[in-house]
């Protein structure tokens, strides 16, 4: 007598059974608790920023003349050009999202390439600018030299939190710089499916919230009480 037990498979086990985790019963399951992961970190990510913010407003309202004339240093073109640069990259990464979610395999590695040579560009301008910072002496310490600024003593508190800012900010970017990487690497390998491609949904979501803390970041420190004095 034939003792052989036969197992149903459930047909959400039909998905790339190679990436979902033993922890895991189904691909949906392991997607959701991705998901759920990647928001609740965004989340924590927010409160981060947020107390740089808080603090930007605080010395803002405290010292306005200061933090207007200190803007006013700030290099407008690059700050746009930087903009620019994260708003296309955004694109670029949701159709690389998109494109693995239909299995277009070169595709997928085409936008993930341009997100990346974005976030390339905007590095090394920020580089540059922090450069210029350098070589201008405006930044905070020792050496510190706003020449012009209404109130050079506070002004130095407008380039600290420049500095903490779009620093922390870069250091996300470098972040994602070496995770697409990997994705491009792990995408050339045929890793990604329309079945299971949750990581690059998940660096997705990552991204995008780099770019929205930075459309935040360029009015603030750009923009916002800038005389008309130093447009460029």
């Amino acid at each position: 007598m034939d003792s052989t037990v036969e197992t149903v498979i459930p047909a959400e086990a039909h998905h790339d059974s190679s990436a979902v985790r033993h922890h895991f019963s189904t691909a949906e399951q392991q997607k959701d608790s991705a998901t759920i992961g990647m928001w609740t970190f965004l989340v924590t990510e927010i409160m981060f920023f947020g107390g740089l913010f808080l603090a930007y407003f605080v010395y803002r309202q405290a010292y306005p003349a200061a933090f207007a004339s200190a803007s006013s240093k700030t290099n407008l073109a690059i700050g746009a050009f930087n903009t620019t640069v994260l708003i296309c990259s955004s694109l670029t990464m949701a159709l690389g999202v998109y494109f693995a979610s239909i299995g277009k395999k070169k595709l997928l590695i085409l936008f993930l390439v341009l997100t990346l040579l974005a976030g390339g560009a905007f590095l090394g301008v920020k580089a540059f600018e922090y450069h210029d910072k350098w070589v201008h002496h405006e930044v905070p310490g020792a050496h510190f030299d706003c020449e012009g600024c209404a109130d050079p003593g506070h002004a130095s508190l407008f380039f600290a939190l420049y500095f903490g800012m779009t620093g922390l900010h870069a250091s996300h970017m470098i972040v994602g710089f070496v995770i697409l990487v990997i994705l491009i690497f792990q995408a050339s390998k045929g890793r990604y499916t329309p079945e299971w491609y949750t990581p690059v949904e998940m660096f997705g979501l990552y991204w995008h919230f780099v770019d929205i803390v930075w459309i935040f970041l360029f009015p603030l420190l750009y923009l916002i009480d800038r005389t008309k004095e130093r447009l460029f």
